[in-house]
This record gives structure tokens, sequence and C-alpha cells, in this order.
């Protein structure tokens, strides 16, 4: 009963603290409210990534990922990219996570072993996340960012425009592409365990 508690307090003391931020931002520092949900978007998008990569029940990892998914999308609204929120809700939520979910669902057992092998390889990932930050660091503090004075507006017709006029056949091709990748994993799942391999 105490194992299954921790989570549910830890999650729930990393939100408060996430909260208690934001509202610092708002009242003490005078930040607007942009900055407040950028702040809370980003930590749960954080939570939620580190969470896909260290909880053993691979359908709970997915789960995750949605939700890492759309606090992507909420940065991406507060960011003025409407388009792109509806992007990625539509084909990395929509599409993408609920893909994954159903070739797990129709793949792989539920329960997972106790080392699975992707934690074997903990050390090389963690080293190779500290070489990815520093060099993303670096690249960073190398550009010149130059300050828009107010947030950029996408024009979503201007984008639609160019999505089906200018690039519909890639477009086209890559729906084929994803519409073939799930016909091969429900007949890789659905095959007779004595057949051919």
């Amino acid at each position: 009963m105490v194992r299954h508690l921790i989570p549910i307090v830890l999650g729930l003391a990393v939100l408060g603290i996430v909260t208690g931020v934001a509202a610092i931002m708002l009242i003490f520092l005078g930040q607007d409210w942009a900055d407040a949900l950028f702040w809370m978007f980003a930590a749960v998008m954080i939570g939620s990534a580190l969470l896909v990569v260290t909880m053993r029940d691979i359908i709970r990892c997915g789960l995750a990922m949605i939700v890492c998914f759309g606090s992507l999308a909420g940065i991406y609204l507060i960011l003025g990219a409407p388009l792109l929120a509806a992007t990625q809700v539509i084909v990395y939520i929509g599409g993408i996570s609920v893909l994954i979910l159903f070739a797990i669902m129709l793949t792989q057992t539920k329960d997972a072993p106790s080392r699975l092998v992707f934690q074997t390889q903990a050390v090389p990932a963690a080293i190779a996340s500290i070489v990815i930050a520093v060099v993303v660091a670096l690249a960073i503090g190398a550009t010149d960012w130059g300050g828009a004075a107010n947030r950029i507006r996408l024009a979503t017709a201007d984008m639609a425009s160019a999505l089906f006029k200018d690039y519909v056949l890639p477009f086209e091709i890559v729906s084929v592409l994803l519409l073939a990748a799930v016909i091969g994993g429900v007949y890789l799942a659905k095959r007779e365990k004595g057949g051919p391999s």
C-alpha cells in the first residue's frame, strides 16, 4: 500500500512546487500568465519525459509520452504557433502515440521483466545525454538570438496553401507510408505462432 502511495505523493509534491514557482512569478516577479504557463508546461513535459524512460510498465510509458506531447503542444500555443500545436495534437498524440500503444498491445506482453533491455544501456545513454546537453548549451550560448519585439503569429492560410498546393505529393506519400506501417504492424501481430516467420 505504501509502495503505491509514494509515486502519488511525489507527483503531488512536484505539482505543488511547479505551481508555487508559477505563483511567485505572477505575484512577486510581475511576470504575465504566458511565462507562468510556459514554466508549468515545461515542468510537466520534462517530468513526463523522465517517466517515459524510467517506468517499467510499457503501457504507462506510452501514456506518459502522450502527456509529454500534450505539454509541447501547449508550449507551441503559448509561443503563438497554433498550427504547430494542432499538428502536435493531431499527428503525434492522435496518430503516433495511439499507433505505438496499439502496436505495444498487439505485439508485447504487458508485464515487463525485472530488467528491461534498454535499462542495461543506462550508463551509455546517460553519457550521451550529457554530451548532447553540453553541445546544445554551447550552441545556444554561441547564437545571436536577436530578440523579437512581439510574438510572431503564424499565418495558417499561407501554411495550408503551401502544404496542399506545393507539397501535396510528399504529404500523400507520408500518409501512404503510415498506412503501410499500420497494416504491417497488424499483420505481424496476427501471425500464427507455428506459421512462417
